[in-house]
């Protein structure tokens, strides 16, 4: 039996963590569920411990990606053989995890992730070149086809994770973690998911952001 968990990062979503929590539960029990506040000055934390998760906080806003690899190294500390990573706004949908669930079970791929590319229509255009570029320049460098690097919503075998060394903490970490697991030869596979914009504040800079990517895959290429 597979001991998997989720892991979300959040931060500054009062009004949506509860309602994903509650989601996620459907599928994954409480006590595998690890909810990350990342500094958040709402009530994010009171409403996330509320529901009774695995509760871990970053007392300041760190980044995205510091509170994923807070939250990987409890699932590794706590000896889960897969992690599940979606969004706490409601950009991902919970009810799709059996979807992840069947195709590890199905594919045994190391690193499984939603694909959106079916259903562009409701992303911003912005959104949708940056996708574009960011795959396109990740899939020439690797040598594989990814077809929406950007997603948040994945599903990581913690033996992959164990091997990889992350030096990001921002949004590049997701990007970071895919180029590498790329280079070491871990096997991918793509699950459609919808697209969903709601109206949540964007917490991403286009151009700083930009930058840290490709100062990230760059290094990455390097190190390995």
């Amino acid at each position: 039996m597979n001991k998997i968990c989720v892991v979300i990062p959040s931060f500054n979503v009062e009004e949506t963590v509860a309602e994903v929590i509650a989601s996620v539960n459907q599928f994954i029990p409480r006590n595998d569920i690890i909810v990350i506040d990342d500094g958040s000055q709402d009530r994010t934390a009171a409403f996330s411990q509320e529901m009774g998760i695995v509760f871990l906080q970053n007392r300041t806003n760190q980044g995205k990606g510091a509170s994923l690899k807070k939250g990987f190294h409890h699932a590794i500390q706590n000896h889960y053989d897969a992690v599940i990573t979606l969004d706490a706004d409601l950009q991902h949908d919970p009810l799709e995890i059996p979807n992840f669930m069947d195709c590890y079970f199905q594919s045994q791929a190391d690193l499984i992730l939603g694909d959106r590319t079916g259903d562009f229509s409701h992303m911003p255009l912005d959104r949708q070149f940056s996708n574009k570029m960011t795959s396109l320049i990740i899939s020439v460098l690797t040598g594989t086809r990814v077809r929406d690097s950007q997603t948040g919503y994945r599903m990581i075998k913690t033996d992959a994770l164990k091997k990889i060394s992350l030096i990001s903490n921002r949004y590049e970490t997701e990007s970071e973690l895919l180029v590498k697991a790329l280079l070491h030869g871990y096997r991918i596979a793509h699950v459609p998911i919808k697209t969903i914009y709601n109206n949540q504040q964007s917490h991403i800079h286009r151009f700083v952001d930009t930058l840290r990517f490709l100062k990230i895959v760059g290094l990455s290429l390097v190190k390995g």
